[in-house]
C-alpha cells in the first residue's frame, strides 16, 4: 500500500483562484528553513507522498498543487507557463510561510523553483532540482526542449485540429495510459503503484482540464526564462538531484551544462528516471537532509 501524505489542507487562493496546499509542521523545535515542494507536469501534492512525512520530523514542510493541475483550479483564461506558476510560487512563499524558504522542485515544478527563486531575493534559503525542466539560452535547436520531447513521448506531434487534441487528451488520461508512461519513466517500477496512478487520472476528469492541456501542449508551449538567467539572478545555495537515467531529460548531458552555470551547486546523482523523489525517496530524502544540514 502506498505511503498518504500525513499534512493538512488548508484554504488558500491566487488570482482569485483556488489552490490546494498542503503543509505539515516540524515534529521537533528546531528552527530549521521552511521546505515548499512543487510538483512536476501531471502530478500533485500525493507525488511527495514518500518525503513529506520523513522532511516533516525536522523542517516545516509546505507543497502545493500549481493552477492547472491536481486539486488546484483549472481556469481557462489563464496563461499557463512559467511565469505564472513562478508568480504563484513567490505570492505562496511570502503570505503563507513568511520567511526563508528553500524551494524543492521536480521537473515543471523545478523550473518553477527556480525561477521562484531567482525572484525571491532574501526570502529563499536554497534551491533544490529534481531533474528540472527547462533550457539554456545555448540551446539553438527547439529539439532539445523539454516540452518538445515531452509532446513527443506522450502524444506525438500535436496537431490544431480540436477533435484530434480531445482524442489525444482521452486517450493520455486512461489508466492504462497514464501507467505505461510512469513506466517509461521509473526504472525501478516499485512505486507505480494505483495510488500513483489515480492521483494523476483524477485531476484530468476536473471541468477545465482539457483547455490546461490544449494550453500547455500549444506548440508554442510554455518556455519561459532561459536557465543560465535565472541561476545568474539567484542568490542562495543550489542541490542539483539527478536521477541518472532519465529518458526524456538526457540527464548526463544536461548535468555538465547546469554544473556550468550553477558552479557552486551540489550535485548528488542517483539510479533512478524522471521522478526520482518517488522512485527511490530514501535515497533522496537522505541526500536532502543531508544537504540541508551541511548547507543550512
Amino acid at each position: 500500500m502506498s505511503a498518504q501524505v500525513e499534512s493538512s489542507s488548508k484554504a488558500w487562493s491566487y488570482l482569485g483562484h483556488q489552490v490546494h496546499c498542503v503543509s505539515s509542521p516540524p515534529q521537533d523545535d528546531s528552527q530549521n528553513p521552511a521546505l515548499l515542494l512543487v510538483h512536476g507536469f501531471g502530478a500533485s501534492t500525493d507525488h511527495w507522498r514518500h518525503n513529506i512525512p520523513t522532511l516533516s520530523k525536522t523542517h516545516e514542510v509546505h507543497a502545493l498543487d500549481l493552477l492547472g493541475f491536481g486539486r488546484s483550479s483549472k481556469p481557462g483564461e489563464l496563461s499557463y507557463g512559467g511565469a505564472l506558476w513562478r508568480d504563484q510560487v513567490v505570492a505562496y512563499v511570502k503570505e503563507r510561510i513568511g520567511r526563508p524558504t528553500v524551494l524543492i522542485g521536480n521537473s515543471l515544478g523545478g523550473y518553477a523553483a527556480l525561477a521562484a527563486g531567482s525572484a525571491l531575493g532574501n526570502h529563499v534559503a536554497g534551491v533544490v532540482l529534481l531533474n528540472a525542466a527547462g533550457y539554456f539560452s545555448e540551446d539553438k535547436r527547439p529539439s532539445k526542449s523539454f516540452w518538445q520531447k515531452l509532446r513527443r513521448n506522450l502524444g506525438g506531434g500535436f496537431l490544431k485540429d480540436p477533435l484530434i487534441q480531445r482524442l489525444i487528451f482521452e486517450n493520455l488520461r486512461k489508466p492504462s495510459t497514464i501507467r505505461r508512461t510512469l513506466n517509461q519513466v521509473y526504472i525501478d517500477k516499485t512505486n507505480v503503484d494505483d495510488y500513483l496512478v489515480e492521483s494523476i487520472r483524477r485531476p484530468s476528469l476536473d471541468p477545465g482540464a482539457f483547455q490546461v492541456f490544449r494550453s500547455v501542449f500549444d506548440p508554442g508551449g510554455p518556455q519561459g526564462q532561459p536557465l543560465d538567467e535565472l541561476f545568474k539572478d539567484l542568490n542562495a545555495p543550489v542541490l542539483l538531484l539527478w536521477g541518472n537515467r532519465d529518458p526524456w531529460m538526457n540527464a548526463p548531458g544536461k548535468r555538465a551544462t547546469f554544473m556550468r552555470y550553477a558552479q557552486a551547486a551540489t550535485e548528488v546523482v542517483l539510479d533512478a528516471g524522471h521522478c526520482p523523489h518517488d522512485e527511490v525517496p530514501e535515497q533522496v530524502n537522505d541526500a536532502l537532509l543531508n544537504w540541508l544540514q551541511k548547507n543550512l
